[in-house]
């Protein structure tokens, strides 16, 4: 109990990365950028006071697409120690829409705790009459210091939905309700600031890394496509690659000697689809079909087990920061 016998509020840890949560229009040029800092920004939600007390942390001011994986890593290792505190209930990390489901991605697999750690996105600046990032925010703390979010990793929140950080992706460019996970639905729902979970919190894999190896490189093939840019990446000195394969997993013939070639030399391959929905299958090859998931099987590529392309790359980079060779990198995505 608290002073006076009134209940104690759990405490928060804010992460701050910029976004548009906590972007402004420049009343000069019209352009929107992130550039509030986090107090102004909960200024904005005067009813955080009620849910927990919150400390606060800026690690950036930068909008989504500028994030790196240098700053992923980062954020991973502050969160983590934030939580190693007993008195912190619980993480919030506000961020920009583009990459949020990849930095949700990277602090599920490299965050330690169990405690929850819950991404607050806004589609909508500070200055839009329509702004979504107040009440995104009110919601992700909710969902933060709720019992039912513990053991879930990393969640996202915005247009009063939950999102698992492995199926969450952005399927709109501007709607409020930009994120949808394809295949399951949605974890869960803030309805009038009460939380509630739709299953049962799901096995989680936490990958061990010290590192990240941020030289992985994402070819999407499209008709018609050879193995030049496969080829180039190699010569560059890339030490994964992902391939976004058009159905169930499938490319141009004529990528397919650039992926034996990197198999040969060490660097693992990872597939997956181009298809918001549904499993990879290693059906089609040889003849008019080559180029299909069962010559890639045969190659041995690295299935991505239902990730998208941007998180298969992100996974592939803790992966590798992790252990080197090809076995263990397949090991970690075949444990998903």
């Amino acid at each position: 109990m608290g002073v006076g016998g009134q209940e104690r509020r759990p405490a928060l840890r804010v992460y701050a990365t910029g976004g548009t949560i906590a972007s402004r229009r420049d009343a000069a040029t019209g352009a929107v950028a992130a550039v509030a800092d986090v107090g102004e920004l909960l200024g904005r939600v005067p009813g955080l006071a009620g849910v927990a007390d919150l400390s606060l942390e800026s690690v950036a001011t930068v909008n989504g697409w500028n994030v790196t994986p240098a700053l992923m890593l980062d954020l991973a290792r502050r969160v983590d120690a934030g939580l190693a505190d007993p008195t912190i209930a619980g993480a919030v990390v506000t961020h920009g829409t583009d990459t949020a489901e990849e930095t949700a991605l990277l602090l599920d697999l490299l965050v330690g705790s169990s405690k929850p750690v819950v991404l607050a996105v806004a589609l909508r600046h500070l200055d839009d009459i329509g702004s979504d990032g107040p009440r995104n925010l009110l919601d992700a703390a909710r969902v933060a210091v709720a019992p039912g979010a513990r053991d879930r990793g990393a969640l996202l929140v915005a247009n009063e939905t939950i999102h698992a950080a492995r199926h969450v992706t952005k399927v709109h460019t501007t709607n409020p309700a930009a994120f949808a996970s394809p295949g399951v639905g949605p974890a869960g729902s803030v309805d009038g600031g009460t939380v509630r979970f739709h299953h049962p919190p799901p096995l989680r894999q936490r990958i061990d890394a010290e590192r990240i190896e941020p030289a992985v490189f994402l070819f999407k093939p499209c008709v018609g496509d050879d193995d030049r840019p496969l080829r180039w990446a190699l010569e560059a000195g890339y030490r994964g690659i992902v391939v976004e394969g058009s159905g169930a997993g499938n490319v141009p013939s004529g990528v397919v000697p650039g992926i034996a070639a990197a198999l040969a030399a060490g660097v693992p391959v990872v597939l997956c689809s181009r298809c918001v929905a549904g499993p990879l299958a290693a059906t089609y090859g040889g003849g008019g079909a080559a180029g299909g998931g069962h010559d890639l099987a045969r190659l041995g590529v690295i299935p991505a087990h239902g990730l998208t392309a941007q998180k298969a790359r992100v996974k592939l980079m803790v992966a590798l920061g992790a252990c080197g060779s090809v076995d263990r990198v397949r090991a970690l995505f075949d444990a998903t």
